[in-house]
């Protein structure tokens, strides 16, 4: 009876020790809420680094297509584009790459350093004039901290940047100013190759550590497939879109106008140039110039020769062929028949001289020499033509002004 006494006070004693202890709440599992995804963005983003990187999101939603041109290729992927320029030179042995990578995101593997550009480019240095129209159109000239040389440029804003000491010049080719180039802290210098050492200043930049880009369109045969090379510029500012609808604007005005040239029955005879140094170097039949020249409804004389780039030829070879053409066009460095005619008295028996029918492309011309022609024309084939139309055919553009053009006297 005790025993159990016993027994039933500990059991008691246990109940009350158990109700003192605190109560143990199981826990509860906080549920897993999926991070927000990156915003896909619907513009290419000009100015500045990415805040944060999406590897899931198309950082470039604004891309460029290539209808002229087959000089160059971009490949788009997420966050970085890769371009390549096929023929950098003349006769190059392998094409140039150039990576572009969106500021603020990862540099892709597989590639070497020269060929990564951090984009959009704050800090460009341009060492070609026919850059600078370009550079204009996408807004962006106020990123220019240097170029080859001022001398022969004829855009007011770079004139004026220069005067105002905004703008540094680093020197030509083989010549060119590494240091200065360096103290400028670019982003992307845009040069050119001749493809030889002695006269190329991009061996030397890159050996510097210089981020350089080859722009090859002085190779193209086709007035439109040289601008379309403003395309090339505008990937490294992510400007594809305003360079795709300034383009696309310049396409259907020169093809409007090659349109209506083609309309005409009559095709005057034309030839260019003039001799120099013993030999004259007309454009062959399937160059830039000569596509120019059919595209205005022009004869031209040499046509039919297959060369892409210049042929030369005796005086009496040109003569032969000439000497009854209605047109001259682009006769050098003169401003009128007579200092024409003091460079070679032979050029008197030309009937396109003697009935006066001599056109220089010299209209914009700066107090060093400076041919706006082979500047912002580059960049305006449509303006070019419309002068050449006039010039052929003066009944189908009756109030056109000429631009770069104009007859010498």
């Amino acid at each position: 009876m005790v025993r159990r006494n016993r027994i039933g006070l500990l059991a008691v004693i246990m109940l009350l020790l158990l109700a003192c202890q605190p109560t143990i709440v199981a826990p509860t599992a906080t549920p897993v809420t999926a991070s927000t995804p990156t915003a896909a963005p619907t513009t290419n983003r000009t100015d500045g680094c990415l805040e944060s990187f999406d590897p899931t999101v198309d950082y470039f939603p604004a891309k460029i297509t290539l209808t002229e041109t087959q000089s160059f290729t971009v490949e788009y992927h997420k966050h970085y584009k890769v371009v390549t320029v096929l023929t950098p030179w003349q006769g190059a042995p392998e094409p140039a790459r150039y990576v572009l990578v969106q500021c603020g995101a990862p540099v892709p593997e597989g590639f070497a350093e020269s060929e990564i550009i951090e984009v959009p480019v704050m800090r460009v240095v341009t060492m070609s004039t026919t850059n600078l129209p370009f550079l204009e159109q996408l807004g962006v000239l106020d990123r220019l901290v240097g170029v080859d040389d001022t001398t022969y440029v004829n855009n007011p804003t770079v004139l004026q940047m220069a005067a105002e000491g905004k703008l540094a010049s680093i020197g030509y080719g083989a010549n060119v100013n590494v240091e200065q180039a360096l103290e400028l802290d670019p982003d992307l210098i845009v040069t050119y190759s001749s493809g030889s050492p002695d006269y190329d200043a991009h061996p030397k930049l890159l050996e510097a550590g210089l981020k350089v880009a080859l722009d090859a369109a002085w190779l193209e045969r086709s007035p439109l497939a040289r601008t379309e090379w403003g395309k090339f510029l505008a990937l490294f500012f992510n400007h594809e879109a305003l360079a795709e609808e300034s383009f696309a604007a310049t396409h259907a005005r020169y093809t409007e106008l090659a349109s209506l040239a083609a309309q005409s029955s009559v095709m005057p005879t034309v030839f260019t140039d003039t001799e120099y140094q013993g030999t004259w170097y007309l454009p062959g039949g399937q160059s830039y110039a000569a596509r120019f020249l059919a595209d205005a409804g022009a004869n031209y004389l040499w046509s039919d020769d297959p060369a892409t780039g210049s042929v030369p030829l005796a005086f009496e070879a040109v003569f032969d062929r000439a000497q009854a053409a209605d047109v001259w066009l682009n006769v050098g460095f003169v401003n009128t028949l007579e200092e024409l005619l003091a460079a070679d008295a032979r050029y008197a028996d030309f009937a396109a001289f003697q009935a006066g029918q001599v056109w220089n492309n010299n209209a914009r011309v700066n107090a060093n020499g400076g041919n706006d022609y082979y500047e912002s024309a580059v960049a305006h084939p449509d303006v070019v033509l419309a002068d050449l139309i006039k010039i052929f055919h003066p009944e189908l553009l009756p109030d056109h002004e000429l631009v770069y053009y104009r007859q010498l006297q």
